[in-house]
């Protein structure tokens, strides 16, 4: 199995979240996670990363790790951008039960390439490049041929997995990374990097529902629920394939920048019945970024017969599905898991072409713990950027 080598350098500590600093430090270093935790000698590292990331949320040191060469199928990339995703705070906080600490985010990261492994083809030295949500999966399975690596069963999270050696993988919020030429994607030229960065989770995220489900065909209704990072690319998104978009939040003051800034044709705001009602199977589709809990059968109201809920957001407790109204509009309710290379790889050459990038608010590193907070309120518009060359001049 191929896999990417995403890992950070030494002096770099890992992020624990405040509230279980005391009760996750003693199983840190008990003997099952002993035996689990990474050989640090077994892969390589970098130089010196973000050392000196703020107290809040961080935790032990990670390991010095020594420095290797570059695989022969690896490409060594300098990060100068990584976006903060809303995936990246429920790592923090374990809210899926799957964290291993310490942890290194970041997966929305963007680059040059500065060194190449002697069997890589696909890139050369200065190329921008960008690595997305997955660095590895087995490219042998049913899955992997059909170039839906993201629904592999090997698959291999850019941060946060464990590789079939024992290593860990670590993400952007570091200045290197080194992953196999495979799960490395060009970065059209015309795409800047801070603010396209974002597309290669929030992007693909809502572009690939959008493709596999049919939600593109100009004139068609669309509705966009929730209006946060995957939200307003899906706006954009949409209106690129013709269709008609409306906005669908809790928050009216959301308005008028759904409408003038970002192109939507109409706005709904769901917490009024009159204009719900009003509203009702109007919708050929909707895309549903909403990553909090909230009820399904207000949106499954909205859609016209044959109509399709497609759900990206991922909330920590389960929605309630009423299953009478899929039933009696023969409505589809589906979800989707960001895409695979090919995909993600046409995603960003469609934004490009189309003139799409996300709306961010550029940061330092030493603003991560702000961003936290901000993010964990809904308080950005649309996503955070971390300026990592800058960061690191600093």
């Amino acid at each position: 199995m191929q896999h990417s080598r995403s890992l950070p350098c030494h002096n770099l500590k890992g992020f624990l979240p405040p509230q279980d600093q005391h009760h996750i430090l003693p199983r840190f270093f008990d003997s099952e996670t002993q035996r689990k935790w990474p050989n640090p000698q077994k892969k390589n590292t970098h130089r010196n990363l973000l050392a000196g990331l703020p107290e809040i949320l961080l935790g032990p040191s990670l390991p010095s790790i020594s420095q290797e060469e570059n695989g022969d199928e690896d490409v060594t990339i300098k990060i100068l951008y990584c976006g903060v995703c809303h995936s990246d705070l429920h790592c923090l906080k374990n809210d899926w039960g799957v964290t291993r600490y310490p942890i290194v985010p970041g997966h929305e990261i963007v680059g040059t390439v500065i060194k190449l492994g002697k069997n890589v083809s696909k890139f050369k030295i200065g190329d921008r490049v960008g690595v997305g949500v997955l660095v590895g999966s087995c490219r042998t399975c049913e899955n992997c041929q059909q170039d839906l690596e993201n629904y592999c069963p090997d698959m291999m999270f850019t941060y946060n997995s464990i590789s079939e050696d024992g290593t860990m993988t670590y993400g952007g919020y570091s200045d290197i990374v080194v992953v196999d030429q495979w799960f490395v994607l060009r970065f059209p030229d015309n795409l800047p990097l801070d603010a396209g960065a974002p597309l290669l989770c929030a992007g693909i995220t809502v572009y690939s529902p959008m493709k596999y489900y049919g939600m593109t065909e100009p004139g068609k209704h669309l509705g966009v629920a929730g209006l946060g990072g995957l939200g307003h690319v899906a706006v954009k998104l949409g209106k690129a394939f013709g269709l008609k978009v409306t906005v669908i939040s809790t928050s009216p003051n959301k308005e008028d920048e759904a409408i003038n800034k970002l192109g939507a044709d109409a706005f709904l705001v769901s917490t009024n019945p009159v204009k719900l009602k009003e509203a009702v199977g109007t919708m050929d589709y909707i895309i549903d970024t909403v990553s909090a809990v909230h009820p399904l059968l207000p949106l499954l109201a909205l859609l016209k017969l044959n109509g399709k809920l497609i759900t990206v957001g991922l909330p920590d407790k389960p929605l309630e599905l009423p299953i009478s109204s899929v039933v009696i509009g023969r409505k589809l309710v589906g979800g989707s898991n960001f895409g695979g290379i090919k995909e993600t790889q046409e995603m960003l050459d469609f934004c490009a072409e189309h003139n799409i990038t996300t709306d961010i608010e550029l940061i330092k590193m030493d603003y991560i713990n702000t961003a936290m907070k901000r993010l964990s309120k809904a308080d950005v518009k649309y996503r955070f950027v971390i300026d990592v060359a800058n960061s690191l001049s600093q």
